[in-house]
């Protein structure tokens, strides 16, 4: 049976759990610059849908991803995911 889990990141948007180092708040000056370089290289991914920025998912590929859920939601959506893969 696959392993990979995902989890839903925001509107219509899902990334693998396996290939995410953490989630930080978007609120902090050196979190604003990582995402302007990450946006420098193109290896930037907003899947905020114009709605206001409020976590930062860093992947093991570079890539800095933009979410409208807040930290607290997605660390739910975390363990939920989690759960339910144990429960297969």
């Amino acid at each position: 049976m696959d392993n990979t889990i995902f989890i839903r990141i925001g509107d219509s948007s899902v990334i693998s759990l396996q290939r995410l180092i953490a989630i930080v708040d978007a609120n902090s000056a050196p979190i604003r610059r990582m995402i302007q370089e990450a946006r420098d290289r193109g290896t930037l991914i907003d899947t905020t849908y114009g709605k206001k920025t409020e976590a930062v998912l860093i992947m093991d590929s570079d890539h800095i991803i933009l979410s409208s859920r807040d930290i607290n939601q997605l660390n739910k959506t975390i363990d939920e995911a989690i759960k339910n893969k144990e429960e297969e």
